[in-house]
C-alpha cells in the first residue's frame, strides 16, 4: 500500500495526486511513467509521473477522470492509500542540450510535458512551452510551467485565456522568428500531437511525441499498445513511450483506441450511477 497525501481535484475532471512512493521518486526520470492500481482486486492502469521529490519521497500524478478506475482513483480522500505504485517504467526521454526547445503540451498532456520542460532546461537548453486547452478552466499546471520555462505561451479554444487558436499556430509563428525550436517534443490527445508532427515535418523541426494515453497494461504482456512507428510494430510501454512524431501512424493509434469504447463507457457509466454525487463533491473542492 502506499500513501496519498493529498488527492485534489484542480481542473474539471482532472485531480492531481501526491502520492508516498521513495524509491520511485529517486530514480524516476523525465518521460517515465508508474502502474497505479487503486485497490486490491482492481484495475492497474499507467499514469505519467508529473513530477517527484525525492527528498520527501513523494511522486506527483495528474489525472484526468474518463473511466471507471480513475473515477475510483478521484474518491480517494487526501491520507488514503492506494494498494500499488510500480515503477518507473518506460525508457527516458533523451535529454541533451540542442538549442533551443518547444515544449508542446495540450489539455491533460501538460501532465507528462511538464519533467521534460524542467529537464530540457536544466540540461542547459532554452525551454519555450506552448500550452493550449479548449477553455481557461481546463488549462492546468500554469505557474509550474512557468517555473519550468524561459517563456510560456498560452493559447486556448474559445479565445478565454491567452491567444485564441490552437498550439500549432502558436508553434508557426515561434518557427517563423528569432526563436525558431531546434526540437519540439508534443504531449496530448492524439489528434494534436498528430497536426502539430505533421507541421514540424513541413517546417524540417526534430519532433517527440509520447504516445502514453494508448497504454493499458504497461509491461508489453497484453498487446494493446502495440503502434507502428517507422512501418515497424513496437510497444509503447516498453519501446517508448516517446517517439518521432514524423514516423508515428496516429490514424492506426486513433483506431485502436476506439476499439473498447463501448465496454469502457458502459463500465463508467454503471459505475457513475451508483457514486455520481460522491464525485460531484469531490469535483467542488478544487485546491
Amino acid at each position: 500500500m502506499a500513501k496519498v497525501l493529498t488527492n485534489r481535484c484542480i481542473a474539471p475532471s482532472v485531480f492531481r495526486m501526491v502520492v508516498v512512493a521513495p524509491d520511485v521518486a529517486r530514480y524516476r526520470k523525465a518521460g517515465q511513467f508508474v502502474i497505479v492500481r487503486p485497490a486490491a482486486g482492481r484495475e492497474r492502469i499507467p499514469l505519467t509521473i508529473a513530477d517527484a521529490d525525492a527528498d520527501a519521497g513523494t511522486v506527483t500524478l495528474v489525472y484526468q477522470v474518463v473511466g471507471r478506475t480513475t473515477a475510483q482513483m478521484a474518491l480517494i480522500e487526501d491520507g488514503g492509500e492506494v494498494a500499488d505504485v510500480a515503477g518507473p517504467l518506460g525508457l527516458a526521454t533523451h535529454v541533451e542540450r540542442v538549442g533551443t526547445v518547444a515544449c508542446v503540451g495540450g489539455g491533460i498532456g501538460i501532465a507528462p510535458i511538464h519533467p521534460i520542460a524542467q529537464a530540457m532546461r536544466a540540461a542547459g537548453n532554452r525551454v519555450i512551452s506552448i500550452l493550449g486547452a479548449r477553455t481557461k478552466d481546463l488549462l492546468i499546471l500554469e505557474p509550474e510551467m512557468r517555473a519550468a520555462s524561459d517563456d510560456v505561451v498560452i493559447v486556448t479554444d474559445d479565445g478565454s485565456h491567452g491567444g485564441r487558436g490552437f498550439v500549432t499556430d502558436a508553434l508557426r509563428t515561434l518557427a517563423a522568428g528569432p526563436d525558431r525550436p531546434d526540437l519540439v517534443v508534443a504531449i496530448g490527445p492524439p489528434i494534436m500531437m498528430k497536426m502539430v508532427s505533421r507541421l514540424t515535418k513541413e517546417l524540417g523541426i526534430r519532433t517527440l511525441v509520447s504516445l502514453n494515453t494508448i497504454m493499458v497494461d504497461g509491461t508489453g504482456m497484453c498487446g494493446g499498445c502495440r503502434v507502428t512507428v517507422g512501418g515497424q510494430q513496437r510497444f509503447v510501454c516498453v519501446d517508448g513511450p516517446e517517439f518521432d512524431g514524423h514516423e508515428v501512424d496516429f490514424d492506426e493509434m486513433m483506431r485502436r483506441q476506439r476499439m473498447y469504447q463501448a465496454e469502457e463507457k458502459a463500465s463508467y457509466e454503471e459505475f457513475l450511477g451508483r457514486h455520481r454525487c460522491r464525485l460531484m463533491e469531490r469535483e467542488a473542492r478544487r485546491g
